[in-house]
């Protein structure tokens, strides 16, 4: 039996095919759906339907102490959940578990005290 010649490597000459790949170009929501999939359950029909009932039960205003400010017009209103449900469907839908707050009383006061309670 005869010996094998030994083969030169030939990666060094080769070209690469694919080269760089561009960064995928994602919007906020986008990057949102991504590493948050239960958001869509925010645009089902059923969604609106358990906000507009939260709304009703505190009829139309703002459950944070001190505040009060009341509005028919729901686009000033958010329906918060009062303990984060991160997914947690049962929790998600628990309407015990859901509060109206104004706009402003969820943009500030409300995201800042779950951010704090992030860090601890």
């Amino acid at each position: 039996m005869g010996k094998l010649k030994a083969i030169g490597s030939r990666l060094g000459s080769l070209k690469p095919a694919l080269g760089m790949l561009q960064p995928i170009e994602r919007t906020e929501t986008q990057e949102r759906s991504l590493f948050a999939p239960w958001r869509k359950l925010y645009n089902t029909v059923e969604w609106r339907a358990v906000r507009l009932r939260v709304f009703a039960r505190d009829l139309y205003t703002c459950q944070r102490p001190g505040c009060g400010f009341t509005s028919a017009n729901t686009s000033r209103l958010i329906a918060d959940h009062r303990e984060p449900h991160h997914g947690d469907e049962q929790l998600f839908w628990d309407e015990g578990n859901i509060q109206t707050l104004c706009k402003p009383c969820h943009d500030r006061w409300k995201q800042r005290a779950e951010r704090a309670g992030m860090r601890s």
